[in-house]
Order: structure tokens, then C-alpha cells, then sequence
């Protein structure tokens, strides 16, 4: 299967690294340390390789991907030695990459924006491509009676307004295009009625929200350690120093606040309860694109002792992400292929905040991977 990965936010540095890394897999400089697929105990013999993927992508920015590149290599983000030697194939996925459309409705743009991922899949010979938003943080929109209907979201969109967020207007174009989508931000993307109603008309994929990729996969591993000892949580509280672009566009506290609900919702749904303490995340411009968590969890111990553990996380937010980007796309597309459709709900273990009633833990989400996996191996009469 040959596969196109359409970014949204395309010259961003997360999408500039999973370029950068999926180029560097194809040609054997690298090692897929971080990519989940790579595990051995993973059937992804459904999946297309790295060599069946092709690039390309909206956005805003105009830098060209070579220019992000270089940058990225100068913050210690990735090898300046692969920037150099992949040099000719970021010129390629240049000459894929689109400026957002900005017409006179949502209706046009959306039309504009489908337009160029058929174009991209016609071009190239693509037999699916994945639409993957990796742009900022938007703040969460107010209800609008549009978005519980397909008909009154069609008919909204063609007025002046902007009934629907960037990242859920890309969802309707991607799945208008005939194209899976995955949210890798806690932004609303296809969250709402009217597009889940779009895409199972279509009969498409969709995947989300918000990658998992620091303080919140530690959650997930240590909540349900205090769940299972039957230890109580008093409190779980985190402080996060965040630089890079989506560090700036979290000053933003519509989009903080987003941002930070998705990051607590694992506690609730792994404890059973929300305890005390909350989550904050800073902006600290010098610290460019890596990032560092430091949480306090107070708890009590047999005969009401109280004791606390503290951790600290500190990581690149792009060299963190890309590889799960590059996994969900590729495991998305294999969805599609196989004729999913929906919300995939078993790709729960790449998102802080994954659509469906789905279990939080870690290691019940990585169950729910493996099967899936081995399902999508497995053809409809059972053979491999």
C-alpha cells in the first residue's frame, strides 16, 4: 500500500521531525528507537513501510521545511548529519506543501483544502492518504447548533461565518477528500456530532486526541500502580515548563485550559476519583523545543501514613512525538485499507484524551494495541 501523510501544520517542528525521521528510516541512517510499531511483540505486517510513504501538508507559516530543518538541528532537536544528507528528499516534500487557504467562506476553503490532498494523492499514486493535525493548540470553540448536524453544518459553512474550528475544518475537508484523519492535539478536530456523522457516511477512520508523550504517559503507568496497591491519592499535582511554538500559543488561556483538562483526565478515569492538585503549564521561551514536567503526588499508606513521591521528565517535545505520529499514520492507513471505520478506539494508548469509553491504563491500552494490530494481519478468511 502506498500511503500520503498530509500534516496539518506541515512546517511545524513535530511534523519537520517525522519527516526528517521517516526519511532517515527509509534510507537505513536511522534506528526506529520510539516508534512503537518497531516492537517486537507487534504484528504491523498490514501497516505500509516507510518506504511507501509520501509527505506533504498545509500551513500557515512559509518557512521552507529544509530552512526548519536546519533549525531544528541547530537546538540539538535532530542530527545536523541527517539534515545534511536528507537534503534533496526535504526538497521533495517542499514541493508538496500548500499555504492554508484563506476564501470568502469555510465552505471554499474546505473545498480548496480537499482539492489539494486529491491532487497530492493523484499525483503521487497513492492508494490512502492520512490527514494528521499537528498544528497549535486551539481553544476549545463555543456549542454551535451547526455541529450537531451533517445538513446544518453544510448550509452554516457556506456563510460568513466561522462556525468551525481550523482543526475541526480540516477534518470535514479531510474526510470530504475521502481521508482518515488523527488528531494528534487536544483540539477539537472531529470531535462533534456533525463530522462523526461525515465520516461514517463515508465510511472513514478517525483517531485523536492529544499525543501522549511526556507527563501524562507516566500518569498512566503510575496511576494504576496506586490504583492496585489500594493506596489513596490525596493529591497529584504537576508543573510544566514548555518552550517552541505550541509553548507560545499555550499563553493563549483558552488553549492552556484545553490543553490542561486533557492532560488531568487520565487520573479521574484511572483512580476512580479526581484528587486534589492540578496541572500547570508554563511558557519559557529559552527552553525551545524541550520541555520539562516536575509532579508532586501526596497518597496515604496502611494506617492512614502519609507519604509522596515527586518525578521529573524532561524530554524534546518533537523527538518525543514524531515517532507516534508516524506510527498512528501509518496504522490508520492500514485502518482504512481494511475498511474501519469510525473512532479507533484501540489506538487509545497513543492519546492523553482517546475518544470512546476506553481504559486509561497503560498496559490495558498496549493489550488493546497488540490485538488490533494482529487483527488488521489477519485477512477477512483468517489468513495472514
Amino acid at each position: 500500500m502506498r500511503a500520503g501523510i498530509w500534516f496539518i501544520g506541515a512546517r511545524g517542528s513535530v511534523a519537520t521531525t517525522s519527516v526528517i525521521g521517516a526519511l532517515a528510516l527509509r534510507a537505513g541512517l536511522a534506528d526506529p528507537v520510539g516508534c512503537v510499531t518497531a516492537h517486537p511483540a507487534l504484528d504491523v505486517s498490514a501497516l505500509p513501510g516507510f518506504d511507501d510513504l509520501v509527505f506533504g501538508g498545509h500551513d500557515v507559516t512559509t518557512v521552507p521545511v529544509a530552512k526548519k530543518a536546519e533549525q531544528l538541528a541547530a537546538a540539538g532537536v535532530v542530527p545536523a548529519r541527517l539534515v545534511q544528507a536528507l537534503e534533496q528528499d526535504l526538497d521533495a516534500v517542499e514541493a508538496n506543501l500548500r499555504p492554508a487557504p484563506a476564501a470568502a467562506t469555510q465552505a471554499e476553503d474546505a473545498a480548496l483544502i480537499a482539492a489539494d490532498i486529491r491532487a497530492f494523492a493523484a499525483r503521487h499514486g497513492l492508494d490512502r492518504v492520512v490527514v494528521v493535525n499537528v498544528s497549535s493548540t486551539e481553544a476549545t470553540p463555543p456549542p454551535h447548533p451547526a455541529h450537531s448536524g451533517l445538513a446544518a453544518l453544510a448550509a452554516a459553512l457556506s456563510g460568513p461565518d466561522k462556525v468551525l474550528p481550523p482543526s475541526s475544518l480540516y477534518a470535514y475537508a479531510a474526510f470530504g477528500a475521502g481521508c482518515a484523519y488523527v488528531d494528534f492535539t487536544p483540539s477539537t478536530g472531529a470531535r462533534l456530532p456533525a463530522l462523526a456523522e461525515l465520516a461514517a457516511e463515508r465510511g472513514l477512520p478517525y483517531a485523536g486526541h492529544d499525543g501522549k508523550t511526556g507527563e501524562t504517559l507516566l500518569k498512566s503507568v503510575l496511576a494504576p500502580m496506586f490504583a492496585m496497591r489500594n493506596l489513596s491519592v490525596r493529591s497529584w499535582s504537576g508543573i510544566n515548563l514548555l518552550g517552541g511554538g505550541d509553548g507560545a500559543s499555550l499563553t493563549d488561556p483558552r488553549a492552556n485550559a484545553a490543553k490542561t483538562a486533557s492532560k488531568q483526565r487520565v487520573l479521574h478515569e484511572t483512580l476512580g476519583y479526581a484528587p486534589d492538585g492540578d496541572t500547570r503549564i508554563d511558557y519559557v521561551a529559552d527552553i525551545g523545543d524541550f520541555k520539562t514536567a516536575w509532579d508532586l503526588i501526596t497518597f496515604d499508606g496502611f494506617l492512614g501514613t502519609g507519604m509522596c513521591l515527586q518525578f521529573t521528565w524532561q524530554g524534546c517535545d518533537s523527538a518525543l512525538a514524531a515517532p507516534l505520529v508516524l506510527d498512528l499514520a501509518r496504522i490508520t492507513a492500514a485502518a482504512h485499507e481494511a475498511g474501519h471505520t469510525g473512532p479507533l478506539e484501540s489506538l487509545s494508548y497513543f492519546f492523553k484524551d482517546p475518544l470512546g469509553d476506553v481504559d486509561h491504563a497503560l498496559h490495558s491500552q498496549w493489550e488493546a494495541l497488540r490485538a488490533y494490530l494482529a487483527g488488521l494481519g489477519t485477512g477477512p478468511d483468517g489468513a495472514r
